[in-house]
């Protein structure tokens, strides 16, 4: 019985997927509200709906592709043949889940290798927003796979590790182990994760660094630490975020952000971040995020030595690494409506955030920032609403600016 109901959950993600996908195509060739008039030329508009339609399509074939893998593997019953090879590499229970998922992983990383190139140097290159040259895509593709084998490697073998030593404990100590790494993440990740890939400087004094200066002591916000990182060595897709707490907060601004918008702009953009920090939202995520994890621990913690588990999958005995598998795939309904609650809360902050920097003066600048970074992004300006609620976890274009611009 789980064996088809994983089958099924497999089949109905991919169907939910291509829906909402051939939803929001149609959506967006209606005709852009009035509110939004002027964002994109007749040219620009014929762009944006041609790179919309690309990108849809090339999802599309990523996610039939992905899907296929994904039932093969199961459906042949490879995740119990990877157990056999891990199990010829070790008896040790770190060193076979370890080997068990490194397999898993490469062979993921070796199928998105092509998927990632054509949507960089195809279609991300055809509509002038690749940067990128293919010696430094593929530094950063290896450094990716260094990083992310170092730092879930040693996660997974912390929590098998936790589970050998003390199993009838096991989802409060993983889960504490858990929190440390989030914290940690948070707050190392400028100066330890981020200069791998990137330079980051200090803001230059001049006009734009005095203007967010001038801001952050009229909304009572104590800033010292203003980055620039040279993102646009890359990608012409601007961004700017809010990362770390504590003596380690500091706003990170792209170069290419830097480019494109005006002073007033960036001080409004900045605001919108400062909002977010005002109402404590990375805290709040941080909380909720760990409030989540525990629930999930204990959920896996009374299955990770079920039989029948472990016998979807085709193993004969249950293990920690393959009954982790299937629970993920079994768990993947939840995790959909976790996403859609998510992203129903990131929108509520989003609107915080955005009111933040309107009460303090910004909301005609954060309007012709969202505009023109719009515009430069080639963003879509009517995305359907039940895509929204799956995907989005900002309002749209249209009611932000509806917000910005009420009296």
């Amino acid at each position: 019985m789980l064996y088809y109901i994983i089958i099924a959950i497999i089949i109905f993600n991919l169907a939910l997927s291509l829906t909402l996908s051939r939803l929001n195509l149609k959506a967006s060739k209606q005709p852009i509200p009035n509110l939004l008039a002027g964002i994109y030329n007749p040219a620009d508009y014929r762009r944006q709906q041609d790179y919309l339609s690309q990108k849809a399509a090339f999802q599309t074939i990523d996610s039939l592709v992905s899907t296929a893998v994904l039932l093969a593997m199961f459906c042949l019953g490879l995740f119990a043949t990877f157990d056999v090879w891990a199990s010829a590499i070790s008896q040790n229970p770190i060193i076979r889940a370890l080997a068990f998922f490194g397999i898993i992983y490469i062979i993921g990383w070796i199928i998105d290798i092509p998927f990632g190139i054509y949507s960089t140097f195809v279609i991300e290159q055809r509509f002038g927003f690749n940067k990128s040259t293919p010696g430094l895509y593929a530094a950063d593709l290896f450094k990716n796979l260094l990083l992310e084998l170092v730092l879930c490697g040693a996660l997974l073998a912390a929590v098998v590790w936790i589970y050998t030593l003390i199993p009838q404990y096991f989802w409060i100590a993983a889960w504490a182990c858990l929190a440390v790494f989030q914290l940690l993440l948070q707050y190392f990740y400028s100066d330890v994760i981020v200069p791998i890939f990137n330079k980051q400087t200090p803001l230059e004094a001049g006009e734009l660094r005095d203007a967010i200066e001038s801001f952050a002591r009229k909304a009572d916000f104590k800033l010292s630490n203003i980055y620039v990182l040279n993102e646009s060595k890359r990608t012409s897709h601007a961004n700017a975020y809010f990362t770390g707490f504590g003596s380690r907060k500091r706003i990170v601004l792209y170069d290419s952000l830097i480019e494109k918008l005006s002073t007033q702009e960036i001080v409004a953009v900045l605001a919108h971040e400062i909002g977010h920090y005002k109402h404590r939202h990375n805290i709040k995520n941080i909380i909720t995020s760990l409030i989540i994890s525990l629930g999930i621990l204990a959920a896996f913690n009374a299955v990770i030595a079920n039989e029948a588990i472990a016998q979807a999958a085709g193993c004969s005995t249950p293990s920690f690494h393959v009954n982790l598998v299937v629970f993920s795939l079994l768990l993947d309904p939840l995790t959909t409506v976790l996403g859609i609650v998510g992203n129903a809360f990131s929108r509520r902050d989003e609107w915080q955030a955005d009111e933040f920097a309107k009460v303090h003066g910004m909301a005609s600048h954060l309007s012709s920032a969202l505009k023109s970074l719009a515009k430069s992004n080639l963003s879509n300006l009517t995305p359907h609403p039940i895509y929204v609620i799956f995907n989005y976890s900002h309002p749209t274009m249209l009611q932000r600016i509806e917000h910005l611009t009420q009296q």
